[in-house]
């Protein structure tokens, strides 16, 4: 007849659609939730130097520094099926040698329960703001957009841009100073 394993297996197969059943009803109730906020970027600062670029040719190529204030209310993103955000600042610009160019500039880890408030201020780029030439000076639509990848307990993981961008022009001649 029916020995303990026969009951087990069966318990633990119940168990498991059980499980799935709920993991697809978490995934499902927040599938198609809107998680677009706005996002309020200010540039402060903006520096270009004319540098050696040592992973290629012996050539100098733009490097930009930019100081930004950002601030933005994620409240409204976090459910019960939202363990993370990962936030990323990225620049995205165009050149005579290419049409789409996009650097991540500053990025930033939120946990659930961490405070959901942006409220940053003279933040300095966490990553160098290369271009692989001289496509920075003297361009005048560089666009400066927050975005953020939502880190779900079950389903997919949805890249969602933030309602606000900037754009902003990068100076026509290089600095000469040594420091940021």
């Amino acid at each position: 007849m029916n020995t303990v394993l026969s009951r087990a297996n069966s318990l633990f197969a119940f168990s498991l659609s059980v499980m799935a059943a709920l993991t697809f009803g978490c995934f499902v109730t927040t599938a198609f939730k809107d998680r677009r906020v706005p996002a309020d970027i200010h540039v402060s600062k903006v520096m270009l130097k004319n540098v050696d670029d040592f992973t290629g040719p012996r050539e100098r190529s733009d490097l930009g520094f930019i100081t930004f204030d950002l601030s933005a209310d994620l409240q409204p993103v976090f459910d019960w099926n939202v363990k993370q955000l990962f936030l990323y600042l990225s620049a995205e610009y165009s050149t005579k040698s290419n049409s789409l160019n996009q650097v991540v500039l500053w990025d930033k880890i939120v946990l659930r329960g961490e405070n959901p408030k942006l409220n940053l201020r003279d933040m300095k780029s966490k990553y160098f703001f290369f271009d692989d030439g001289n496509g920075l000076r003297a361009n005048k639509n560089i666009t400066l957009t927050l975005s953020w990848n939502v880190v779900p307990n079950a389903g997919i993981l949805p890249l969602v841009a933030g309602s606000g961008q900037v754009s902003l022009p990068f100076p026509d001649a290089y600095e000469t100073t040594k420091s940021y």
